[in-house]
C-alpha cells in the first residue's frame, strides 16, 4: 500500500483509534502502512514489539531470531503458546502476529545475524528495533544501520531495569553511548541474574511507541535521549545523549567504515538472537 492510497472501510474501523489523533490521523496510518519494520529478536522484548507493531498496521513486519522457543522462555517472551515449545521463534511469532491484523506482511527470518547477512537483511526495511541480548549483536546491529542510514530503536534489560533510545545517523549511535563492550564475563546473562517478568513487556512496549513515533514523525522521539527505568522503584529518569566526536563509527573521523569481526571485538563466542 502507498502513502497515497484510501483506507477501506475495514481499515477505517479498525484503525480509528487511530484516525481519531490530531497527532496521527489517516495520513499517519497510511505511512504506517507504507512501511516496514524488522524486529531483531522475539524474545521478551520483541514479543511486544511485534505484538503492538502488527495491531498498530505497520505494513510489514520483519522478525528475525535464530533461537527455538524452551520453557525458560515463557515467563516473559509473551508472543510464545506453551504448545510451540521447541519451534523456531521467528515462524511462531509471525504466525502470532498475523493473528491480529491481515494487513500487515509478516516476514519470518529464523537465523542468526551476522556481518555475511545484516546489510542485505537490513536494507529491506525502514526502521530497525534492537530487542537482543547481547554485545556482540548490538554493535553489529548499530553499525549495519548506520551504514545503511537506517534509524534504530534500541532497547536493553537486566534484572529489574531497562533503557530505551533512538538512534539515527547524524545523531549519535550505540557507539557514542558505550565506545567498548564490557570485558567478557562482566556482565551476567539473563539466566545468571533473571529478569522480571513483566520488566520486558514494560522497554519493549516503550520501543514500540518509538517506532510509531519515528515513523510517521509524531511526537519527540528519544534522539539524543537514554530513558533509564527502574521497575523496583517504578520511576524513569532520562540521561541526554550526544554524538561523540571522536566515535569510530559515526564521529568525524571514522575509522569503522565496513562491518567488522563482532565475535573478536567483544571477545566472545557468537550468540544466538534474543533469549530476554
Amino acid at each position: 500500500m502507498s502513502g497515497e492510497e484510501e483506507l477501506s472501510e475495514q481499515q477505517i474501523e479498525r484503525y480509528s483509534r487511530h484516525l481519531v489523533l490530531g497527532e496521527l490521523g489517516p495520513s499517519g496510518q497510511r505511512r504506517l502502512l507504507a512501511s516496514s519494520v524488522l524486529v531483531l529478536g522475539v524474545g521478551g522484548l520483541g514479543s511486544p514489539v511485534a505484538l503492538y507493531l502488527a495491531a498498530a498496521g505497520v505494513g510489514r513486519l520483519g522478525l528475525l531470531d535464530g533461537d527455538r522457543i524452551d520453557l525458560s522462555n515463557l515467563q516473559r517472551q509473551v508472543i510464545h503458546p506453551d504448545a510451540a515449545r521447541g519451534r523456531a521463534k521467528a515462524e511462531v511469532a509471525a504466525e502470532r502476529a498475523a493473528e491480529l491484523n491481515p494487513d500487515v506482511e509478516l516476514v519470518p527470518h529464523p537465523l542468526v545475524l551476522g556481518r555475511d547477512n545484516a546489510l542485505d537483511i537490513f536494507r529491506d526495511y525502514d526502521l530497525i528495533v534492537d530487542g537482543t541480548d547481547n554485545f556482540q549483536t548490538r554493535y553489529l546491529a548499530n553499525d549495519a544501520a548506520y551504514l545503511l542510514g537506517k534509524p534504530l530503536v534500541h532497547g536493553s534489560i537486566f534484572r529489574f531495569e531497562g533503557q530505551v533510545s533512538d538512534f539515527v545517523p547524524g545523531s549519535g549511535c550505540y557507539r557514542c553511548l558505550y565506545p567498548e563492550p564490557p570485558p567478557p564475563g562482566m556482565v551476567p546473562s539473563c539466566s545468571q541474574a533473571g529478569v522480571l517478568a513483566a520488566l520486558p513487556g514494560v522497554i519493549g512496549t516503550i520501543q514500540a511507541v518509538e517506532a510509531l513515533k519515528l515513523l510517521t514523525g509524531m511526537g519527540k522521539p528519544l534522539v539524543g535521549r537514554l530513558l533509564l527505568h527502574d521497575a523496583l522503584a517504578m520511576s524513569f529518569r532520562e540521561m541526554r545523549l550526544r554524538r561523540n566526536h571522536a566515535c569510530v563509527l559515526c564521529g568525524d573521523h571514522p575509522t569503522v567504515r565496513e562491518l567488522i569481526d563482532y565475535e573478536s571485538f567483544v571477545g566472545g563466542p557468537a550468540m544466538a538472537a534474543a533469549r530476554l
